[in-house]
């Protein structure tokens, strides 16, 4: 009786067999035929068999001919899911086939991302198709740096966290080795693409100076931009956390205390972002926009004169800096409104309004070199109609003529 039940059990296991080469050789025929819906309906009925009591040879047979067949219907996800497990699977004589087809499936995908962000501006559903490409193809974490850019644009702050908080934890930075060239015609150094290119571009003599460099860490930006999407929620401690955590991992990492310094900033909280400009100058001492920034917290705080130190210093560091100039003459000017009251309180008292008079234009004088190297740098309207005040004020007439004509010029 055993062996009865033996032999008819080896029967049902050969009856199995011959299923399923029977139904996947009929899927194979249906996918040669284009008929991709009926191949995915005999795969899908056939599926738990092969699963249950396949040999190996049919199950990566199973997988190939569904992932060829979902491609097809453009199925990409479910498609990518059946070719990466044939992938896994061990001495299989599909692997070689899949592989083309898998990198045409990440090809698709990732187009289709690129024409809903820049053409369609679809963000939600490009942010979906750069993550899948991620998914298609796990080694190009870019994909979902592109995600996250994609979901913050369609306002999905959720779910652009979840990505950049990925990449944190996959240890991306988006450092790429580059192959640049300078141009010959412009003078500038550009960025060529590839090797091949660069090298193609400095035989044509347009280019000269090849070099390799690596593009800058984008670290400080992920971490920035989950804080700041943190701040948009209205979750500010976590948004300070974040922050304050990834610089205890990177403590000189001076982007990432910049961005610190600049949430502390968006949150009025001036006190802490002078103590982490402080902080900045220990770090890179030659930076003028440290300087002026630190400039620009002393100044709201009322402390003229340390701001005019760090303006300074920062001219010192970059003499075209005309933000800098200006803001010393704001700092110099700053006296003049004490002036202008106490002259508005002594109308009547005309020996006091005339020394009044006379402090106010020492300090017209005392700004006036800051302003006029402001508007050698960068002339605006508010240079000129300021410098048009200061020399009224100092009875110049040939200097406020020149620049009244200018501000009429401008309006």
């Amino acid at each position: 009786m055993k062996k009865q039940i033996l032999t008819f059990s080896l029967g049902l296991m050969t009856l199995g067999l011959m299923a399923q080469k029977s139904e996947l050789k009929a899927a194979e025929k249906a996918i040669k035929k284009q008929d991709y819906s009926t191949a995915i309906s005999i795969l899908n009925s056939v599926e738990e068999l092969v699963m249950a009591e396949g040999e190996d040879k049919y199950k990566s047979k199973f997988y190939f001919l569904k992932g060829k067949a979902l491609a097809a219907k453009k199925d990409y996800k479910n498609s990518a899911e059946a070719f990466q497990i044939l992938l896994a699977m061990e001495d299989n004589k599909y692997s070689e086939q899949a592989k083309p087809l898998l990198n045409q499936l990440v090809q698709e995908v990732s187009n289709k991302a690129v024409d809903l962000y820049n053409n369609k501006k679809d963000y939600k559903n490009a942010a979906e198709n750069f993550y899948l490409t991620y998914m298609l193809s796990p080694t190009d974490t870019s994909f979902v740096y592109n995600a996250a850019i994609s979901a913050t644009q369609a306002k999905d702050y959720d779910t652009a966290i979840k990505y950049y908080k990925e990449l944190r934890k996959v240890g991306y930075t988006g450092v790429e080795t580059q192959y640049v060239a300078t141009n010959k015609l412009t003078g500038k150094v550009e960025n060529l693409g590839s090797k091949q290119q660069r090298d193609l571009m400095v035989k044509s003599k347009k280019y000269i100076k090849p070099s390799i460099k690596s593009s800058e860490s984008k670290t400080a930006i992920i971490v920035k931009n989950i804080a700041l999407l943190l701040k948009e929620q209205g979750k500010t401690d976590e948004a300070i956390e974040a922050l304050a955590e990834a610089r205890k991992a990177n403590p000189k990492d001076l982007n990432l205390l910049l961005n610190e310094a600049d949430m502390y900033s968006k949150l009025k909280r001036m006190d802490k972002f002078g103590e982490l400009m402080s902080e900045a100058i220990a770090l890179d001492p030659e930076n003028p926009t440290l300087y002026y920034n630190l400039g620009v917290v002393n100044f709201n705080e009322g402390k003229v004169d340390d701001a005019k130190k760090y303006y300074r210093k920062a001219v010192e560091l970059k003499p075209d800096y005309a933000d800098a100039y200006m803001n010393l003459a704001v700092a110099v000017l700053n006296k003049d409104k004490k002036i202008v009251e106490e002259m508005n309180k002594n109308l009547s008292n005309f020996k006091k309004y005339d020394e009044l008079a006379l402090q106010q234009k020492e300090v017209y004088k005392e700004a006036l070199p800051y302003l006029e190297k402001a508007d050698s740098l960068n002339r605006n309207i508010d240079t000129v109609k300021t410098l048009m005040n200061l020399y009224e004020v100092l009875e110049n007439e040939a200097k406020a003529t020149e620049y009244r004509d200018l501000y009429k010029s401008m309006k």
